[in-house]
């Protein structure tokens, strides 16, 4: 239980608050521009049709969808298991048989958790997430326990940033939460039922208002061997406490709702990508922002151009005879106009269409870029060869390479493991307990899986490189051994293998087996097939008088098989 007063938690986001606020104009500009439906950076609500009003090219929104389903597809696909468990390099080492068992066990227990999060929520809430990200270069997933009779254990919830305030760590962890929600007494109450509520909100609370919130601040901060968690209603319960956080005038003392522990935290958050000496992370729409609302400004013109090539601009004499007020620009209509006048003319309009639309296009292409549009979306032409397709997905490793090497440390480590966590708990798994050394954590999504075909590809040009060098540099290559490796790095499920003994070297059991050329020979076929296959630079002549020397002695031996053989005895007994 955490030893932490609620004053102190109160002031410690309060400094939270206070440096995130220089990211909310940023973060404001380009939710405005790249993802106006989503809620502002600010929490400020809005009319969404008031959002788009100033929004003339939709190249940015369009762009920051398909990354985000694109990092959904290739990160966390809902459709398949982006994870999964091995044996760690102790049991790895040891060659025995405990191998082939923990194996099925750990792909029982994948399973399970693969299950859980097809059932929840998950992929929705995910991919709010990844919007977030794409748009914002920080996100945050609320990962909490499911109640019981829901379909699943899992319950998620794409957390928006203006709720939310972190601190980091000494390794660059954001590893404290802060999160301010406004809640009804109603859902005051069914989120913590067992808090003793103040007096202001005790009996129904505010009759005459009863859709009052309450702003209610909720923390997660590291401790020994966890998370503390406490959730206060701070400065009081009063007319202006739904301000009093946010302003830091609220009066009273906090009153804490809820303390607790956590094995692991219920806040996920993960970064795009991070300035040395910055808590948050930037993200693509801030680079290209730029080109975005330069973008947006020349369709902007473009438009006025076009209303005025459209309906034009019209000059006329002031003849006394002709009435601007009077005049219809309709099908049949007569404009009367003086004698000697030149009535009603048009006015050429100076803009240029061609120049815009130059301009626009190039905009675009960068806008497109930046956001990895043109990379990661379908191709518009014919269909792709197979190296046209590996190409491209060594493309798409090389671009994300680095964003993924920190989403897989701050986004998809910890979503296993607190899934493994809840779980255990639950006692649906046993405990797991992810070190590498028992049990080691492998990533299947189709991002990860572009490693493992390089690792493949590998593989077979060795082998096929050693099957050239002829049959005695064949026999260095474990083909189980190898086949277990080519079978983890496709995938395949530990239930169809058969379980790995004991490592055995066939050639000591029979030595004939050691090259296919000396069962050749045995077995009466030419001697000229172990010259070639094993005598390199030897006189064929001499080798071939030795194997008729050998093949004399074998036939000694066969005369004298009437004999009494002695037993041979073993070195030790064994049981």
């Amino acid at each position: 239980m955490t030893e932490m007063k609620a004053e102190t938690v109160v002031a410690r986001y309060m400094r939270a608050k206070d440096r995130r606020e220089t990211w909310e104009p940023l973060w404001q500009e380009c939710f405005d521009f790249a993802l106006p439906q989503r809620e502002t950076a600010l929490g400020h609500s809005s009319n969404t049709s008031r959002k788009t009003d100033r929004l003339f090219d939709g190249t940015a929104p369009d762009a920051v969808d398909q990354l985000a389903a694109s990092l959904l597809s290739q990160l966390t696909p809902p459709w398949a298991r982006w994870f999964g468990l091995a044996p760690g390099t102790e049991i790895e080492g040891a060659r025995t048989g405990v191998e082939g068992a923990l194996s099925q066990d750990l792909e029982i227990a994948a399973q399970t958790l693969q299950s859980h999060f097809d059932r929840s929520n998950f992929a929705v809430e995910m991919h709010q997430c990844y919007l977030d990200l794409v748009t914002a270069g920080t996100a945050s997933l609320m990962f909490e326990i499911a109640r019981p009779g829901e379909p699943a254990a899992f319950r998620f919830t794409a957390v928006p940033l203006s709720q939310v305030a972190f601190e980091e760590d000494a390794s660059g962890r954001l590893d404290t939460t802060f999160r301010a929600s406004q809640l009804t007494r109603g859902q005051l109450v069914d989120r913590f039922p067992k808090a003793k509520l103040p007096d202001g909100l005790k009996d129904g609370g505010d009759p005459t208002d009863p859709e009052k919130r309450v702003e209610v601040l909720e923390a997660v901060f590291p401790a020994k061997d966890g998370f503390d968690y406490m959730a206060v209603l701070p400065g009081g319960i009063g007319p202006d406490s739904a301000q009093g956080m946010t302003s830091g005038t609220g009066t009273g003392a906090p009153v804490v709702l809820k303390t607790g522990r956590f094995k692991s935290s219920p806040f996920i958050n993960f970064r795009w990508l991070k300035a040395p000496g910055e808590i948050y992370g930037r993200s693509p729409v801030m680079k290209a922002l730029p080109d975005i609302k330069t973008a947006n400004k020349v369709v902007e013109l473009i438009l006025k151009n076009a209303s005025i090539a459209v309906t034009g601009i019209w000059q006329a004499d002031d003849d006394g005879v002709l009435n601007p007020s009077n005049i219809r620009l309709t099908p049949g209509t007569i404009i009367p106009k003086a004698v000697g006048s030149a009535g009603l003319r048009p006015l050429e309009a100076p803009g240029r269409f061609d120049t815009g639309q130059i301009v626009l296009e190039d905009l675009r292409t960068g806008i497109r870029r930046a956001l990895l549009a043109d990379r990661l979306g379908q191709p518009d032409g014919p269909k792709m060869t197979a190296t046209e397709v590996i190409e491209r997905v060594a493309e798409i490793a090389r671009l994300l390479g680095a964003t993924y090497g920190r989403l897989q440390s701050e986004l998809l480590t910890p979503l296993v493991t607190r899934g493994f966590a809840i779980l255990t708990q639950r006692g649906e798994i046993g405990d797991i307990r992810i070190d590498g050394k028992t049990v080691d954590l492998e990533y299947k999504s189709p991002l990860a899986r572009h490693q493992a075909q390089q690792d493949v590809q590998a593989t077979l040009a060795f082998i096929d490189g050693i099957k050239s060098l002829g049959p005695a540099a064949a026999t260095i290559i474990d083909a189980p051994a190898a086949a277990r490796v080519l079978a983890r790095a496709f995938g395949v499920p530990a239930k169809i293998l058969k379980p790995e003994g004991p490592a055995v070297d066939p050639s000591v059991h029979n030595p004939m087996a050691m090259d296919p050329a000396l069962t050749t020979v045995t077995d009466g076929g030419d001697a000229r097939a172990l010259i070639d296959a094993v005598t390199g630079n030897l006189d064929p002549e001499a080798v071939q008088q030795a194997i008729a020397g050998i093949g004399q002695a074998l036939a000694g031996a066969a005369n004298e098989t009437d004999r009494p053989s002695t037993p041979i005895q073993p070195d030790r007994e064994t049981s």
